[in-house]
């Protein structure tokens, strides 16, 4: 009697990079993690229908902007390609030197629940330090990822009724966070 060994899958790790020339494959793997975003109801922008050209005319300009080092992009990669992504803003108001905004944090939804955010937050801050960014400021309209940045250090501000549009077209709230990151030595 012969025995078949069964196999599952095993998620590979994800793996956290920040992207500097960003390549085709890239941004369509960008435009792919956005489009799942927006049908999933992520309010991030983008109203739905999102067309492909859309997404990937979005990812464009960010690209130009990481090329002006007006922006840093973090990537998390597992087997399949790029399955999450945050941004931090570096260019600002000559009055505000020492902050960044944290935008666009976005995990596809077959990596949900995986510690891939988290990992996005803590890469992302070290990326602020290394810019020499002390103070970070966030939006966002879900209360999952809002129980994320709680529980990594980041101060709620308050909630804007009405802020936004989810992709549907309804209103949201939007509700601000800061985090003050302490300056290696």
């Amino acid at each position: 009697m012969t025995t078949t060994a069964r196999t599952s899958a095993i998620p590979s790790i994800p793996s956290i990079r920040v992207l500097h020339d960003i390549t085709d494959a890239q941004l369509q793997g960008l435009a792919d993690v956005l489009q799942d975003c927006v049908e999933g109801g992520a309010s991030v922008s983008f109203m739905l229908p999102l067309a492909p050209e859309r997404a990937l005319a979005f990812w464009r300009q960010v690209a130009a902007g990481v090329a002006r080092g007006e922006r840093a992009l973090l990537v998390a990669e597992d087997d399949e390609g790029i399955v999450g992504t945050v941004q931090l803003v570096l260019a600002q108001p000559e009055n505000q030197p020492r902050r960044a905004d944290l935008s666009k944090m976005l995990v596809h939804r077959r990596a949900r629940r995986q510690g891939i955010g988290a990992l996005l937050m803590q890469a992302a801050e070290a990326a602020a330090r290394e810019h020499g960014k002390t103070l970070l400021v966030l939006d966002t309209s879900s209360a999952e990822a809002e129980r994320l940045y709680e529980r990594s250090g980041w101060t709620r501000v308050g909630t804007v009724p009405g802020f936004a549009l989810l992709p549907e077209g309804a209103p949201c709230a939007t509700t601000y966070f800061y985090r003050e990151l302490a300056v290696a030595g």
